[in-house]
């Protein structure tokens, strides 16, 4: 993986050039360095930058969030049609899923974002993922703004726009996702002229079908059956997954024809996404966001969604085939990545350190050693 490194350098040198002035620039790589670090109260806690100049970065600066995402993008894009290989195409798996970013308290000036849904207060957010072998990658995201507006499904559909042709052309693409998608319409749409993906999503028991059984009843696994609203069959199977202690019947469908087992085992790989989740909201604070601006919070998710990757793309660096230790990448992503930063921060505590070294008969001097 020794060619990931120099991308990831590449990336970043160009995200720095995107920033108006060098304030600026400064001001990006120490919001990136303390994510990595996995400060949960950013401004709080920053070393190098303070609270106020981190939140006119935020909300305030003339810097194209837009332009941020496609260079990002675009290392992605370049990553994993890295993964070519002569003969049959690959499969990339697109997953869709919802989370929550929890809040508590009022947050009047983002009018609807901040709502209740499923009995969660907060931020939800629909997120388009890509995973291809070990590779894994969150593309693009929406916001759910509640009753009255499009429904998951519907901003997954949109989301789905996203994926570029050309990874349509090389690969094969199989969407999963869980029980919220797999509406009639969105099946229609995965499978239709414009993207012929295969679908494997998730199904509520209680769905009923042509022939008048309800999901539930049906005993084979693999078994072909005809959803309501739906002319092409799809193919039945379950999982069972344990939940508070308990086992339960998850049960699954697959437009492409498949072995009932091999439909289970494809149905649990939608479950990836929860560990990601996971990750980026207890390891990059994707849900700490503090701003006081739609364009705020905004910059705080995409900029918590690069800190991921740098962290990711520097584990596929040292080619390590151990579990992921996010504390640990997260770390060495901030050694080679932003060592000035991490200097800085560590020569402004030890100025602090300097009356306790004295009173102890200690000076601190810095030598600048010649290479």
């Amino acid at each position: 993986m020794n060619h990931i490194l120099p991308r990831v350098e590449e990336l970043i040198s160009d995200l720095k050039q995107l920033m108006p002035s060098h304030y600026q620039e400064d001001t990006f790589q120490s919001i990136l360095s303390l994510l990595l670090q996995g400060k949960a109260e950013i401004p709080h806690h920053c070393q190098t930058k303070s609270e106020s100049a981190i939140s006119r970065f935020l909300n305030h600066y003339q810097w194209s969030t837009i332009k941020v995402i496609r260079k990002s993008r675009e290392t992605i894009l370049n990553l994993i049609l890295s993964q070519r290989k002569k003969g049959q195409k690959p499969i990339l798996q697109v997953m869709l899923d919802l989370t929550t970013l929890e809040k508590i308290g009022k947050f009047p000036l983002f009018k609807d974002l901040v709502r209740v849904y499923n009995h969660k207060k907060g931020l939800h957010i629909i997120l388009l993922y890509l995973v291809i072998g070990k590779w894994r990658f969150p593309w693009s995201f929406r916001v759910y703004r509640g009753k009255g507006t499009p429904s998951p499904s519907q901003l997954a559909s949109k989301l789905l726009n996203t994926i570029p042709k050309i990874l349509t052309r090389n690969f094969k693409i199989y969407v999963l996702g869980d029980t919220g998608f797999g509406t009639i319409n969105l099946i229609k749409k995965i499978r239709g002229k414009s993207f012929n993906h295969h679908a494997i999503v998730g199904i509520a028991k209680s769905r009923t079908l042509k022939d008048g059984r309800k999901v539930s009843e049906v005993k084979n696994k693999g078994e072909q059956v005809y959803l309501n609203g739906l002319d092409q069959p799809v193919f039945l199977s379950w999982v069972w997954l344990e939940r508070d202690g308990k086992r339960v019947k998850r049960f699954v469908i697959s437009t492409k024809q498949m072995k009932g087992e091999t439909i289970a085992r494809w149905g649990k790989k939608r479950w990836q996404i929860e560990g990601f989740f996971k990750t980026m909201k207890y390891r990059f604070s994707l849900h700490r966001f503090g701003q006081k601006n739609l364009l705020g919070v905004y910059r705080w998710l995409i900029l918590s969604f690069v800190a991921f990757l740098l962290a990711y793309w520097t584990y596929l660096h040292l080619d390590k085939n151990d579990k992921i230790d996010w504390f640990i990448n997260a770390k060495s992503a901030l050694i080679l990545l932003f060592p000035h930063i991490l200097f800085r921060a560590l020569f402004k505590q030890l100025i602090t350190l300097i009356p306790w070294l004295n009173q102890h008969g200690f000076d601190l001097c810095l030598i600048r050693c010649k290479i």
